[in-house]
């Protein structure tokens, strides 16, 4: 019998650094020889209009993991601003009932504005801004309490990526 998936969920507002942090724990598992893949969530339904209601971002991890396990892939970590809200969908969506680790990221508004000016050279950087601003106060009020919450403020990205790598206990080869 095929080991039992696992996911780590990494959401947070805008700015808070889910794909950087995502990307460092991809550098190290991969340095480290432990088998796992990297969607980044927000490109599984990125449209206009938004389809959300269509249950598309869903439908899209469903196929991509279907995908990856056929290939052998037992480990997922997936970057999603909500994701951490709504883990119950998105590993129904995966099929296999995966054993979840779900980290919220967090930073306080100054940090966050600072990086969102650093990334967004365009047009949407006030918008950008306000979203990630609402996102915040509403990940706080509605992130179920069994999420990690993990600031992110004046850290480096090694040392968030190694607390986050620590509590999935993905430092070994999965078999």
């Amino acid at each position: 019998m095929a080991a039992r998936s696992e996911v780590l969920f990494l959401g947070g507002r805008a700015g808070v650094g889910k794909t950087t942090v995502g990307h460092e724990i991809h550098q190290f598992l991969s340095a480290a020889g432990v088998r796992h893949c990297l969607i980044e969530g927000d490109n599984l339904d990125q449209a206009y209009p938004p389809p959300w209601e269509h249950g598309l971002a869903e439908r899209n991890l469903a196929a991509m993991w279907a995908n990856y396990r056929a290939l052998g892939y037992r480990r997922m970590i997936y970057t999603n601003t909500v994701s951490v809200r709504f883990t119950a969908d998105l590993t129904a969506a995966m099929g296999d009932d995966p054993a979840v680790t779900a980290v919220l990221l967090t930073a306080a508004d100054p940090t966050a504005h600072q990086r969102l000016q650093i990334r967004e050279t365009g047009t949407g950087l006030a918008h950008h801004i306000s979203r990630s601003d609402l996102m915040a106060r509403d990940l706080d009020r509605n992130t179920p309490a069994w999420v990690h919450r993990i600031p992110t403020d004046g850290r480096p990205v090694t040392g968030i990526a190694t607390e986050i790598i620590t509590l999935t206990g993905w430092t070994t080869a999965q078999v």
